[in-house]
């Protein structure tokens, strides 16, 4: 009797949530959305980046906003390198480049968030307008060359936080002339992530930005092995990923594996921004020259890095997949293909903040659909 009254329990309270989604849905669709999407993208981002700083203030106001889209479930847990996620899904970097959202995401229901990218000094970024809608293509182009305040000021800012859920910080080089000298690019990583040693949860070295000045010298296997021989010296017990450009030949891809496979490189982010324009996925007939793609245009490229390397490597590097997740199909694919994790933001844009509850609700339904009893069985569960 006991029994069947928690089942009740359990039911009612799961249809009340998908309502809850349901309801914001709409009103994110018919409402908000169509007035953001008239208006400058960058400007509704700084909007909504001000309108999360204001509700992390006020504890009522997180509660209001947990209430309204927050989801948990023990079968999203794991405990991964020593971190414990609440859920899978995460914000990826770019979205919160100064750090300024930490207090907020918790309660947007995110198991986890990732700032930056972080550069060794201050960035203004590259010159506006730096961030385009593709709608028919539901993806965005982004040019915002490393804009963020600086390791000093976001370390200062962020020493005294007590976090909610697991920070990963991204680490990318300053866009400058001076960063073309290779020794001083270097330099700039050691100074941004020597800052946070003592700050967050696991450092991303961002080797994959589209819109720098400098290019991507990184992702050249050379230079990437004098970067992390270097980083190898900074002494820190935390988790340490890189970030992959989609596109780099399989051959590269190797070379820049077999690398991190000889340095303290625990994990790989598949991927960031492309800067293909020939994608069978880009609806639109015109495209800014400048910045890198995100969201569907880059899904299939970052799906078929992750069950590469999950075959290549299935017990050496810990997979987050990032690209095209709009669905808990969607990040389904990248769990089962062999990631662990799971980033998004371009989903988020399209779909508003609600999706993230659904996604992690309906990956529920997911993995007891195939009898799995945890997130952490169906990992790589399609990788033969």
């Amino acid at each position: 009797m006991f029994f069947n009254f928690g089942c009740i329990i359990i039911l009612m309270l799961d249809y009340i949530i998908q309502l809850r989604n349901r309801f914001f849905e709409l009103c994110y669709k018919y409402i908000l959305k169509p007035i953001f999407f008239i208006n400058d993208p960058e400007r509704v981002h700084d909007f909504m980046a001000k309108t999360g700083v204001f509700l992390g203030k006020y504890s009522f106001l997180r509660f209001l906003t947990s209430l309204s889209f927050n989801y948990k479930n023990n079968i999203l847990k794991q405990k991964i390198l020593g971190i414990n996620f609440e859920n899978p899904l995460g914000l990826a970097a770019g979205f919160d480049k100064d750090a300024v959202l930490t207090d907020i995401m918790p309660h947007v229901g995110f198991g986890f968030v990732e700032v930056g990218s972080i550069t060794g000094s201050y960035c203004e970024g590259n010159p506006k307008p730096r961030l385009w809608r593709l709608p028919k293509s539901e993806s965005l182009v982004v040019y915002y060359g490393l804009k963020n305040k600086g390791a000093d000021y976001i370390s200062n800012f962020l020493k005294s936080k007590n976090f909610k859920i697991p920070i990963g910080t991204s680490i990318a080089m300053t866009n400058c002339k001076e960063n073309l000298d290779l020794n001083n690019a270097i330099e700039d990583y050691k100074k941004a992530f020597s800052a946070f040693i003592e700050i967050g949860h696991y450092f991303t070295i961002n080797i994959s930005c589209p819109n720098a000045e400098g290019g991507q010298p990184f992702s050249v296997p050379e230079n990437l092995e004098k970067l992390l021989s270097e980083i190898d010296k900074i002494k820190t017990q935390k988790p340490i990923f890189i970030k992959l450009s989609p596109d780099m030949s399989l051959d590269d891809l190797n070379k820049i594996l077999d690398i991190a496979d000889r340095h303290k490189i625990d994990g790989i982010i598949s991927t960031n921004l492309t800067k293909k324009r020939d994608n069978p996925k880009i609806i639109e007939d015109v495209l800014p020259p400048v910045g890198g793609i995100s969201g569907r245009a880059v899904q299939d490229k970052s799906d078929d890095f992750i069950s590469y390397i999950y075959r290549r490597h299935p017990n050496r590097f810990i997979l987050i997949g990032c690209g095209g997740v709009f669905s808990a199909e969607d990040a389904y694919k990248k769990i089962k293909a062999g990631a662990s994790l799971i980033q998004m933001i371009t989903g988020l844009i399209y779909k508003g903040p609600q999706n993230v509850s659904q996604i992690n609700k309906d990956l529920v339904s997911l993995i007891k659909k195939d009898r799995f009893k945890n997130i952490s069985e169906a990992i790589g569960s399609d990788i033969i």
